[in-house]
Formats: structure tokens, C-alpha cells, sequence
């Protein structure tokens, strides 16, 4: 070999530290560049579903809320002409009472929602007051609330009262002449008994209906209504 050569090749050594450095720093960094691209479109894509799932949840609360059913409300009831719905409930004493038994006769059924209550002891009085007068007019007087037939009789003993009580637990009859629906107190609503009097005539047709009846005086008018037919 000549002594060019050999002086080529001392020149030109396998590999430098400069360059041993250079390759540790270039392989030390290129792991943490793919590491990076992989966490990014990773946490967009953690962000993306988080954000469809909340927009799935929310399109599902507000779907569940317009397919949710309304409260429920009153029935309208029947109107004035119409015939008298039947009913069989049982009234205080245990006999048991049904629209059958006044075939022939005018009727008087007058809902209130609650017994020994002060309206309602007042209105039941004043029908019980009225009782022959009404009697004299061809004419039977029923009272009717949801209360059990303990609390009725409770209520005919306490105040004295002299005409049947009815029971409807169940609302039928109640819902039937359109004297249960929603009403609202202190700013709530809930579904209760609406204080309602119908006069059913002898032909066995409704003729009166009196909604959202006030106390004082409703007795001697539905009397008088009684007396004309």
C-alpha cells in the first residue's frame, strides 16, 4: 500500500463521536415524534366521542320529553240532553245503590271532594236541610265523594246528615259525569274531585250540570231547578 493511501485512509475513520452523538440524539428523538402524533389525534378523537355521546344523550332526553304522554286532565263529561251514565257503588250503611233504583224519578247527585271538610259539611247540610222539600218535589238526593264508606258514615253521624252518602273509591262514576279532573292549589296541580251537582230528570237524561260550584245557596237553586222540571 502505497503512503497516499494509507494517509486516505487514517483520514477518513468508521465513525466520529461528533457523529456517534448526532446518531444517539437522532434516534432518541425519533420515537417521541410518532408518540406524539399518536396521543394527539387520540385524545380529539376521546374529545369527539365524549362530545357525540352528550349530543346522543341530550336528543334522547329531548325526544323522551316530547313523546312523554301530557298529564291527565278532566274528562269534558256529558253534556245537558244526554242520558245519565249508570252506576252501581255501595253507600254508607253497605246497601248498594245504582241509577236503576230512581228509574222514573228526578235525581239529585252532587260530588264534593272530601268529607267533614267545611265546605263539603256545609253543602251536605244544606241538602239534608232541603231533604223533604226536595222529596216533595218527586226528587231523590244523593251525595258522592271518593272517601271510604268508614269516613262517610263518620261524616252522616257527626253532622246528622239525612241523605245517602256514596263511595267511589275507584273514580268511575266520578270520571263518568266529569267530576274528576286536575285542579291546582298553592301553585300545584294534581287530580282531585271537581265540586260538580247534576239533576238528572225522570226521563233519566242530564238536566242540569252545575261545574265549580260554590256553596252558599247552591242547595235552594238546585231545588228550584228541581221544582220546574
Amino acid at each position: 500500500m502505497s503512503q497516499k493511501s494509507r494517509k486516505k485512509s487514517s483520514k477518513t475513520p468508521s465513525a466520529s463521536p461528533t457523529a456517534k452523538k448526532k446518531a444517539l440524539k437522532a434516534r432518541a428523538s425519533t420515537p417521541t415524534k410518532p408518540a406524539k402524533t399518536q396521543r394527539t389525534p387520540a385524545s380529539k378523537s376521546t374529545a369527539t366521542l365524549a362530545k357525540a355521546g352528550s349530543h346522543r344523550a341530550a336528543s334522547k332526553q329531548l325526544n323522551s320529553s316530547k313523546s312523554a304522554p301530557p298529564p291527565a286532565k278532566a274528562k269534558p263529561g256529558l253534556a245537558e240532553g244526554q242520558k245519565a251514565p249508570a252506576f252501581r257503588l255501595p253507600r254508607d250503611g253497605g246497601e248498594v245503590v245504582t241509577l236503576a233504583d230512581y228509574a222514573g224519578r228526578k235525581l239529585v247527585l252532587f260530588f264534593y271532594p272530601r268529607a267533614d271538610t267545611p265546605g263539603c259539611t256545609r253543602e251536605a247540610i244544606d241538602f239534608t236541610r232541603l231533604a223533604g222539600a226536595f222529596a216533595a218535589a218527586g226528587t231523590a238526593v244523593l251525595g258522592i265523594s271518593a272517601d271510604p264508606l268508614k269516613a262517610q258514615e263518620k261524616f252522616r253521624d257527626k253532622h246528622k246528615l239525612g241523605i245517602p252518602l256514596i263511595s267511589d273509591e275507584t273514580h268511575q262514576m266520578l270520571e263518568a259525569y266529569g267530576a274528576w279532573g286536575e285542579k291546582s292549589m298553592y301553585g300545584k296541580s294534581f287530580l282531585g274531585i271537581l265540586r260538580t251537582t247534576i239533576l238528572v230528570g225522570a226521563d233519566g237524561k242530564l238536566a242540569r250540570i252545575w261545574r265549580n260550584v260554590r256553596v252558599d245557596g247552591h242547595a235552594d237553586e238546585v231545588l228550584e231547578a228541581a221544582r220546574s222540571l
